[in-house]
């Protein structure tokens, strides 16, 4: 089994920065990709950013030029900087992880989600 623990949410002003935070722990062989999905109130879950392999990344068009996802591979931790947020960036932020287990059994987890609330 492979743990997410998030970190970094809360309250913000718009134009305000956050960052976010997430560390694996477990049996884990590798981390292939690990990004960040967010749902708000009323609607489905989406991906904000991926880093696939630590070398390839991409964003929702709505985040693009705000938010940087960024890994620690020997921390098996992944960062989302968000900066310029704007109100309809509110939702509860989750990580995400896939990848290989020690016994080379393929996992994905989830983290259980940190608030962030933009809003003056």
């Amino acid at each position: 089994q492979v743990q997410l623990v998030e970190s970094g949410g809360g309250l913000v002003q718009p134009g305000g920065s956050l960052r976010l935070s997430c560390a694996a722990s477990g049996s884990i062989f590798r981390i292939d990709t690990m990004g960040w999905y967010r749902q708000a109130p009323g609607k489905e879950r989406e991906l904000v950013a991926i880093s696939i392999s630590g070398t390839i990344t991409d964003y929702a068009d709505s985040v693009k030029g705000r938010f940087a996802i960024s890994r620690d591979n020997a921390r098996n931790t992944v960062y989302l900087q968000m900066n310029t947020l704007k109100p309809e960036d509110t939702a509860v932020y989750y990580c995400n992880a896939g990848g290989l287990l020690a016994t080379r059994a393929t996992f994905r987890s989830w983290g259980q989600g940190t608030q962030v609330t933009v809003s003056s």
